[in-house]
């Protein structure tokens, strides 16, 4: 029987020896790292500005009845609607309901990872509105059937030409792999269902407390169009998006620009407070927040990891990871992959079920270095490591063995007869042209390493002879 630990490490494999697939991902992390390079240039010191989107988290989350609550209670202040959903299961059907109820067709929807964690669109496509990614990586992957390949570009896995040859199948007309005439054909196939939609769906790159204000970064103005051409706008955002103040937005815009794609400011940066009144000329008849808790609550529980959700979800983590550059984003099996993914998931999709996420790290300690808000993330998983240890079910064989390693470590005597039988079974196994093959007991580590020479005689014996002489 599959499981998702199985089918990672299946994946995994697989993706690691695909050298033109990481041969992609190369190329596009090394556009990513030579556009950051120049833009920290702009920062008089980032790692200021770093401490200061840290604190700006901290307090937030620290506080999030408090600000949840004034930022609910400025978006109805001016005619808009807040759910909060516990389960993704309730989120989907406010979202269902309102659809049926409004007799929502078509919906455009922008990038947003926590529709993406609660199967918002495959939701609504089962009750027959027909919904369309309007951003560009978005929609490559949607004409793809697959999830988002990273947290900022969902397409990072493919070349211009698979996108060339894809559109050429899906729209027709297509002369070249130049990108702006992909993005050309891409505009033409979505301008009318921006204007025949009745609902448009964006997530939320903040939520200002102060103000009720949802605070969108979009880099292709797609955000804009979904959330104010349709009637309807719902935006679908986790309850660790909000942050106090306004100003806070002054230096959290330019380090999430900065840390996703290495600009020094989004294209787009959009500030959307509830419907249209009488004196605006656009913008929704119906304006609705969902705000999703699906765990997070749990995780604002834990004292030691809560600040956890204090990510803003611009993907460097993934970006600086050496596991993730040889993987592949599809290899996590999840929404959220990379770093933050494998210590997120625990939380929100539980222990069990990805507690093999945490194990696949090299704890080099990159994803805290790039982190812009500071997250301990390589400790993180360590703490994941040890949750696992200690409550999750792990394999009976690696029970049984660490069992049996702490009862031979509890004792010299017993240390020194069992190591002694031990490289006395190992010759026996070479001896016998056994080695490397699946009966040595070694074959885990000399699959990949240089086996080690078995010693004539113990670490213990030789300090003996030296310490009597």
């Amino acid at each position: 029987m599959s499981t998702p630990a199985k089918e990672f490490l299946h994946s995994a494999a697989v993706k690691s020896a695909d050298l033109a697939h990481r041969s992609t991902i190369r190329t596009g992390i090394d556009h990513y790292e030579a556009a950051v390079m120049r833009t920290g240039a702009r920062f008089l010191d980032w790692e200021a500005a770093r401490e200061q989107c840290r604190a700006v988290k901290w307090e937030a989350v620290n506080h999030l009845d408090k600000y949840l609550l004034e930022f609910e209670s400025r978006v109805q202040d001016r005619g808009g609607h807040v759910f909060w959903a516990e389960t993704a299961a309730d989120a989907r059907r406010y979202i269902s309901e309102l659809a049926a109820r409004k007799d929502v067709r078509t919906v455009v929807k922008s990038k947003s990872m926590v529709s993406e964690e609660i199967d918002l669109r495959q939701d609504l496509e089962k009750q027959g509105v027909k919904v369309f990614e309007t951003d560009l990586g978005e929609l490559i992957v949607q004409l793809r059937d697959e999830p988002p390949y990273h947290l900022m570009t969902p397409a990072m896995h493919l070349t211009r030409t698979e996108i060339a040859d894809l559109f050429r199948e899906k729209y027709g007309g297509v002369e070249s792999n130049d990108p702006q005439h992909l993005v050309d054909i891409a505009r033409r196939a979505l301008r009318d269902a921006f204007f025949s939609a009745e609902m448009g769906i964006t997530g939320a790159n903040f939520l200002v407390a102060d103000s009720g204000m949802v605070a969108l970064t979009t880099n292709e103005g797609n955000g804009r169009l979904g959330s104010s051409l349709p009637r309807i706008h719902v935006v679908v955002t986790g309850i660790e998006k909000v942050i106090p103040r306004m100003q806070d937005l002054a230096v959290l815009w330019p380090t999430l620009a900065r840390s996703a794609v290495g600009q020094s400011i989004a294209c787009y940066n959009t500030l959307i407070g509830g419907p249209r009144n009488a004196k605006e000329a656009d913008g929704p008849e119906e304006f609705h927040v969902v705000l999703l808790d699906n765990g997070r609550s749990e995780l604002l529980a834990d004292a030691e990891q809560r600040e956890v959700l204090h990510c803003i979800r611009c993907g460097a983590c993934l970006n600086v990871c050496p596991v993730f550059r040889k993987i592949g984003g599809h290899s996590y099996g999840t929404v959220y992959g990379g770093p933050i993914g494998s210590v997120l998931m625990p939380h929100l999709g539980g222990l069990n079920k990805f507690q093999h996420l945490s194990f696949a790290s090299s704890l080099c300690g990159a994803c805290t270095e790039a982190c812009p808000v500071k997250i301990d993330l390589h400790h993180h998983l360590l703490q994941n490591r040890r949750n696992a240890v200690e409550s999750a079910e792990r394999p009976f064989g690696e029970r049984l063995a660490f069992k049996l390693w702490r009862w031979m470590m509890m004792a010299p005597k017993r240390f020194a007869v069992l190591g002694g039988a031990a490289r006395a079974g190992l010759r026996a196994v070479h001896a016998l042209g056994l080695e490397g093959t699946r009966l040595d007991p070694l074959r885990p580590w000399t699959k990949t390493h240089a086996p080690p020479a078995i010693p004539a005689e113990s670490f213990r014996s030789q300090w003996r002879k030296i310490a009597t002489k």
